[in-house]
């Protein structure tokens, strides 16, 4: 083994503790990576940053702007709003649902094709009294299988064609995942919709049909006002027989995060609260307490204006900021009431509260001022949403130069990269989408993440270091065949994805697998197809995908709650996806 294969396993090693641990986001990681592998001479500085133009990066950023283009064209609204028009037909929603989003998957961003059903889903959870925990870990997943089926349905996809582009000297074209994803998702989509009910654990709020979702425990802060009965009450008196729990005192401008229970409490105390929307509003109603709205100080009667809960999702800029550094009421003029963080708990003001992925936020405003906010921020509104239909001619312009870039990508008129850019432009010079909202949709993360991680997967094969795994792995193959290594590449990317962003397991992987398929004197392609699969599921964790992450908190998950379902779907896929690749796509060279 020599010097510069020894400093490229130490780097990547260090990478994938880094991004299991998480204590940095995945992109600082990635290119903390891409500047080791510079600074260390594996990758000359001249080629350093060449992987943010890689055509891979480039299709990633246009697929993200034309999925945000369909969303804000009507065209899934339209079919949302026939969903909820089948009343509480519960078994057929589920099912639609689920379907729905596996279709969409295909042709949109994973989180993007998510966030468009998660308000319709809460709003039928709502409806038919079922528990909103049945539904968007299923939907999550679908979410997954769905993107499995075409060239753009998922990152790592479009990672895996460019690498077939290098050994084939074509890359996989839009349909030729489907062949094999289509019937993996079919597999999958049964798996979750048959067996969701008994490996989906139920959280159950107790809310009424009707009234605010209560999603998880609430983090929000009530003052004592003189007129207010609790004054010099001890505090335990005052949470008898409440579910709320006071987790901070603030006094005279000074907090308190181990409050005991016979403390005295004093007028202008100011109370850190944690609990379900109903406890917090009986406490407000039992002894005339009132809810500080954080955006500037004031403070609000929960009667007085509208109340909204809007969930954070990945990409979104509110992420790693507070309330008072984004100036919610001076800028928008609402308020933020209350943080829900599933398994967490915050001790934090409200206002000093580090906005994070899955966070639900508890709005207070004027309907418009708070609509306006949260698609300024880039939120999800989880209460009752009124979907907006686009105009005919919007659907079917979205539908149209959608449809276009498809065509061009299917039949070789353009590479992938330039029909989706092309598209993209097209629909911002249509008006389907603002150029701001343009740049919005682009998720800067992921596209820092492959631009960085493109090079130090590069360094793997100039080091030597994938011929060497490829050496490792042909050696355990020796005892068995081609067709294991292909499941053993798909379980072990699998269960990489769980733990780190699929996108670099897929960057990082699909050397080796051509390395391998090379040493084996096998065709590459059933390899990387088993590269692809595998990085798409990633149903182990909440980490694991930003899909399983965004219905972390409106679902009420805990961090174990994911595998139960979720090994049972990768076995189901891993059987499936084995077959479909050996028969599509034959080992022999």
């Amino acid at each position: 083994m020599t010097w510069d294969q020894v400093t490229i396993f130490v780097i990547l090693a260090l990478a994938l503790v880094m991004f299991a641990w998480g204590k940095w986001r995945y992109d600082l990681v990635a290119v903390l990576a891409l500047l080791a592998v510079t600074i260390t001479g594996l990758v000359e500085t001249e080629a350093a940053f060449l992987g943010f133009g890689h055509p891979a990066v480039v299709t990633v950023v246009a697929v993200l702007v034309v999925s945000k283009g369909l969303e804000q064209s009507g065209l899934v609204d339209l079919v949302s709003r026939r969903l909820i028009s089948l009343g509480d037909r519960g078994t057929l929603q589920f099912f639609l649902l689920i379907s729905m989003v596996t279709v969409t998957s295909a042709f949109i961003n994973n989180v993007g094709s998510l966030a468009l059903f998660l308000p319709v889903a809460l709003r039928v959870s709502r409806e038919t009294g079922r528990s909103p925990s049945r539904l968007l870990m299923p939907m999550a997943f679908a979410s997954l299988l769905g993107g499995l089926t075409t060239l753009i349905g998922t990152p790592p996809n479009i990672i895996i064609a460019t690498f077939r582009k290098d050994v084939a000297g074509t890359p996989f074209g839009m349909f030729d995942f489907s062949a094999v994803g289509v019937p993996v998702a079919l597999v999958g989509l049964l798996v979750v919709f048959f067996l969701a009910g008994r490996l989906v654990p139920e959280r159950r709020s107790g809310s009424e049909p009707g009234t605010l979702f209560e999603v998880a425990m609430y983090l929000t802060e009530l003052r004592i006002p003189d007129s207010s009965e609790a004054t010099g009450m001890l505090l335990g008196r005052l949470l008898e027989g409440s579910d709320a729990v006071v987790v901070g005192l603030v006094r005279d401008g000074h907090t308190v995060t181990e409050v005991a229970m016979f403390t005295r409490l004093a007028a202008d105390d100011i109370l850190i609260v944690e609990g379900d929307p109903a406890a917090i509003e009986r406490l407000l109603e039992r002894f005339g307490l009132v809810l500080v709205g954080r955006g500037a100080g004031e403070e609000s009667n929960i009667g007085d204006l509208k109340l909204f809960e809007a969930v954070v999702p990945p990409a979104a800029h509110i992420v790693g900021r507070t309330a008072t550094s984004m100036r919610l009421r001076g800028r928008y003029g609402v308020n933020l009431l209350g943080v829900a963080r599933a398994e967490e708990r915050i001790h934090k003001r409200l206002a000093q509260v580090e906005f994070a992925v899955g966070d639900v936020l508890l709005i207070q405003g004027p309907d418009q001022a708070v609509r306006s906010a949260v698609a300024d921020l880039g939120l999800l509104m989880l209460a009752e949403r009124e979907l907006t239909l686009g105009r005919s001619r919007r659907v079917v312009l979205g539908a149209g130069i959608f449809a276009a870039a498809v065509a061009a990508t299917s039949t070789g008129l353009l590479p992938v990269e330039v029909a989706f850019s092309a598209a993209a432009a097209a629909m911002v010079l249509t008006r389907l989408i603002t150029l701001d909202a343009a740049y919005r949709a682009v998720d800067l993360p992921i596209v820092v993440l492959l631009g960085a991680m493109l090079p130090v997967g590069a360094a793997l094969e100039t080091t030597g270091a994938a011929d060497l795994v490829a050496e490792w792995v042909v050696g355990v193959a020796e005892f068995s065949s081609p067709e294991v290594v292909v499941v053993l590449l798909m379980v072990v990317v699998m269960f990489l994805s769980d733990v780190i962003n699929n996108a670099a397991a897929a960057v990082l992987v699909a050397p080796i697998a051509i390395h391998v398929a090379t040493a084996m004197e096998v065709s590459a392609d059933p390899m990387l197809m088993a590269v692809a699969i595998g990085a798409s599921m990633s149903l182990l964790t909440p980490i694991g995908h930003q899909s399983n992450l965004l219905v972390m908190a409106p679902g009420g998950y805990r961090f174990g709650d994911y595998w139960r379902l979720g090994i049972v779907v990768e076995a189901a896929v891993v059987a499936t996806a084995t077959v479909m690749i050996l028969r599509v796509w034959p080992l022999a060279a």
